[in-house]
């Protein structure tokens, strides 16, 4: 994805990008970010209001979502007690394309981190590619959190419809976008915290069980035990089944890999708060650094609690009433807390809310971005009293709004077809990060590389690592029944963003 115009930098360019940017001239500079004819500068710019202890709880909200409390069912199932080695490859996974972004982030924190480098140190057209698909995965992730958020209302509230609540929380959140990132900082400050209370009460709950060795209501003894089978389904396990829905299935500890990883997404947030971060080159080494215990706490400890209390092969099996429950559910229902499905549907909700609000917050960013780079509408680069990219809000909410109501009109076709987008998108965005490291290194070479503060490991290796991961990700999209239509609509995705690019630079010109 190269880009000739872009590539052959002049020296005097080549020696400008060996320094970070100040925040006065937020935009990459005239030849490479604006359209012709149109200014470089900037007088409309971010206000860097997120603390310290916002970023660290953005960053562990993140890590904690939908994924874990529902869709850590699917992932147990696929790999039995070998889950857990599963989440430490993904989280190892994760946290080396987070330190890529992080040591690019802290060099020259700005907002809209992956496109701004990507058009920075690789081309505009890389820059569009980047910034548009991280655009359009999270409306589609906004779609589908705003679509679900009224079945937990509905929990307490079934007369209500859920296009209202969908409506109300989508009111909300833009709102509160709008009145400043201080006040995304907060929401997601509690937000986060509400989370992370939720966990740590479940694996205090567990353990104590697993101790005192209480049984739960079925007469089942909590025990280490559960996790001696740990590779049930071996690495790769290939099954064949006869009759009029037979095929071949797979499961194992690489099948998992697949759903474990997107579970992650969204961990990358802590790129995109280094533009309005108050201390970038503190708040993000120090956010950047802490993924690795947040994976094991959040995600290995709590797993491997509730499957010794909750035998593995019982987790994700319809109950009495027909319905497949949260693994956390369960161990809170075996422990005698009855309320337990109350208690989650409050985080849950709490959790998709969070969502939302990191989506619209990332979106407004990302806009803006696009916008300084020439790759977007410029009044998207505008700025309100608040220092708010306000236009970037509501067309983002806008937007969603529109995507939302295809869900409620066909809701198959949106699930089934518009997330495929949204899960290939994720890929596309890690790949994209780990070349524009590759092309940071370069552009910067060795005297830049003495002026970084926080390096990527091993950084002449590392990002081969993530591309290659990246493919065997992707070619295990294709043995997986729920990921295989997003195998095969990502190409076309790929090529539909080059296009739309060359279309957009020609009527530029």
């Amino acid at each position: 994805m190269s880009d000739t115009n872009d590539a052959n930098l002049t020296e005097s360019q080549s020696q400008s990008l060996l320094e970070p940017q100040t925040e006065s001239t937020d935009s990459i500079s005239a030849s490479r970010s604006a359209p012709e004819g149109q200014s470089g500068s900037n007088s409309n710019e971010l206000k860097k209001g997120l603390k310290n202890r916002h970023i660290q709880l953005i960053a562990l909200g993140g890590a904690i979502g939908t994924g874990l409390f529902y869709g850590s069912a699917e992932s147990i199932q696929l790999a039995g007690p070998s889950i857990l080695l599963t989440y430490l490859i993904g989280g190892a996974l994760i946290f080396l394309i987070v330190r890529a972004l992080g040591e690019m982030s802290t060099y020259d924190p700005k907002a809209g981190a992956f496109s701004y480098y990507a058009t920075r140190y690789w081309s505009k057209r890389a820059g569009f590619v980047s910034g548009w698909n991280y655009w359009a995965n999270y409306v589609l992730v906004s779609m589908v959190e705003l679509a679900v958020v009224g079945q937990f209302v509905q929990y307490w509230f079934p007369n209500i419809p859920a296009w209202i609540t969908a409506a109300v929380f989508l009111v909300l959140i833009t709102a509160a976008n709008l009145l400043g990132v201080k006040a995304f900082g907060e929401f997601e400050f509690w937000f986060a915290i509400i989370k992370i209370v939720a966990v740590i009460a479940m694996i205090i709950a567990g353990l104590v069980v697993i101790i005192f060795a209480i049984p739960g209501i079925d007469g089942t003894i909590p025990s280490l035990s559960h996790l001696a089978n740990f590779f049930p389904h071996s690495i790769l396990s290939i099954q064949h089944t006869d009759g009029a829905h037979g095929g071949t299935t797979y499961s194992g500890v690489l099948m998992a890999l697949v759903v474990v990883m997107f579970s992650f997404g969204g961990t990358e947030l802590i790129g995109i708060t280094a533009g309005e971060a108050e201390d970038p080159k503190k708040s993000i080494p120090k956010a950047t650094n802490e993924v690795p215990w947040r994976i094991l706490i959040f995600y290995v400890v709590a797993l491997a609690v509730i499957m010794c209390v909750v035998p593995w092969d019982k987790i994700g099996v319809p109950n009495a009433h027909g319905v497949v429950v949260s693994p956390f559910v369960q161990i809170f229902d075996s422990v005698g807390v009855h309320f337990a499905a109350g208690l989650l549907n409050f985080v849950c909700l709490t959790a998709v809310i969070s969502v939302y609000n990191s989506a619209l917050y990332s979106n407004s960013r990302m806009l803006y971005s696009l916008a300084q780079q020439g790759n977007a509408p410029a009044f998207l680069k505008k700025t309100d009293s608040r220092n708010v990219p306000a236009a970037g809000v509501l067309v983002s909410a806008a937007v969603t709004v529109i995507a939302v109501v295809v869900v409620f009109i066909w809701k198959d076709f949106a699930f089934n077809y518009l997330m495929s987008i949204a899960t290939f998108s994720a890929i596309l965005n890690w790949s994209m990060i780990a070349i524009t490291q590759m092309k940071f290194r370069k552009v910067i070479g060795k005297e830049g590389e003495k002026k970084l503060t926080f390096k990527l490991p091993a950084a002449h290796v590392t990002p081969w690592i993530i591309l290659v991961a990246m493919v065997l990700i992707y070619v295990l999209m294709w043995l997986s029944p729920s990921y295989r239509v997003a195998a095969w609509i990502g190409p076309l995705w790929c090529v539909g963003l080059v296009v739309a690019y060359e279309i957009s630079s020609r009527l530029h010109k």
